[in-house]
């Protein structure tokens, strides 16, 4: 045990993923070994942590492009290793840290970013993913780089605070890609969701009028976020919108509506996408890529500033959390069959780690 590092227990509450497949792979222990951190690392005890797509795309194997093999179903595109601990989105406190990382981090409270440039000491490229290439939140405790552990001043809860990491770093990712400016036009997919309600808020938050396309259920929940029109996911937006209206598309959805996407893009407009809900497999004609000189966004790997600027704009209370349900860790089955269930607004949050 590290110097750095008081009595702790050596077993810890969690649920680690033993296969890809069903809810029937979250196996709910208490006899997982408490992680010791490395050098340069911090160890977090975990206040909360959030549900997020990646969660059920990894434990269905979603992410892999060879149906049936899981060979290439984490985030960088190789095999998962199990048993894993997932849940991308924490906030905690430090409860010990390596060698090379000041004691006085010891009580601080964090959010974990979850794109991580470094892990079990080493820099890394491509980058990993909390809780995909190695062990997430969903455990009482966690050890991450201390670079990727930001402290984190604000008068929220924790469970408010763990809607903010995975979800809404992501829709800052995309319209940093984006170049979104004040005074701009964004449509944005799938805008009820995690990443869809952070995009509409963080793009207000840059000045840029928002149109947020959700299903009419969620109209008012979504307008309340601040979106400045709001259409439903049948819309033909052609009609709706008209060509050549947009600035920026920030598409978490794609599926058979994506044609659209860009027809309603104005010349030079961006398009930037980190989803596809609604299927990943699209028609894509070159001609109106080309003669609209289009740029195009897959946004994953977070840019260096990213999550450095959604902590500021906590901080200073630009953005608001949505906090859907909370559930205790034991009832994860319940809470990604919920979430699966997409009747939601903003996140699920587990707590009672």
């Amino acid at each position: 045990m590290p110097p750095s590092m008081p009595d702790l227990p050596k077993t810890m509450h969690g649920v680690q993923l033993t296969g890809h497949g069903g809810l029937e792979k979250l196996d709910i222990r208490r006899d997982i070994p408490v992680p010791a951190p490395g050098p340069g690392d911090v160890l977090i005890r975990v206040a909360a942590a959030a549900v997020n797509n990646t969660d059920i795309n990894t434990r269905t194997a979603w992410y892999s492009k060879r149906e049936g093999t899981g060979e290439d179903a984490s985030w960088s595109g190789r095999p998962i290793r199990f048993p894993r601990i997932q849940g991308a989105d924490v906030c905690g406190h430090i409860s010990a840290v390596g060698s090379g990382v000041s004691k006085d981090r010891i009580g601080e409270r964090v959010l974990i970013e979850p794109c991580l440039r470094e892990a079990q000491g080493r820099s890394l490229s491509p980058p990993w993913y909390l809780g995909s290439e190695c062990d997430g939140g969903f455990a009482e405790f966690v050890v991450a780089a201390a670079r990727h552990a930001w402290k984190i001043d604000s008068a929220l809860t924790d469970v408010e605070l763990a809607s903010f990491p995975c979800s809404y770093s992501t829709a800052e990712n995309l319209l940093t890609r984006a170049s979104v400016k004040k005074g701009e036009r964004v449509l944005v997919t799938g805008a009820s969701g995690g990443v869809g309600s952070a995009a509409v808020q963080l793009a207000k938050a840059r000045g840029a009028r928002v149109a947020a396309i959700t299903s009419t259920a969620k109209f008012e929940a979504v307008r309340s976020l601040g979106a400045d029109e709001v259409l439903p996911r049948e819309a033909d937006l052609l009609e709706t919108i008209g060509a050549d209206n947009i600035d920026v598309v920030v598409d978490l959805v794609a599926g058979s509506p994506w044609p659209q996407y860009l027809e309603v893009l104005h010349p030079g407009g961006r398009y930037a996408a980190a989803g596809a809900v609604a299927g990943p497999m699209v028609q894509l004609d070159v001609r109106t890529l080309y003669l609209k000189d289009l740029t195009l966004y897959g946004c994953t790997v977070l840019d260096s500033d990213v999550f450095k600027n959604l902590v500021r704009r906590i901080e200073q209370g630009d953005i608001t959390p949505l906090v859907a349900q909370v559930f205790a860790l034991e009832d994860i089955r319940e809470a990604q069959q919920l979430f699966l269930e997409k009747r939601h607004v903003g996140k699920i949050v587990l707590n009672d780690l």
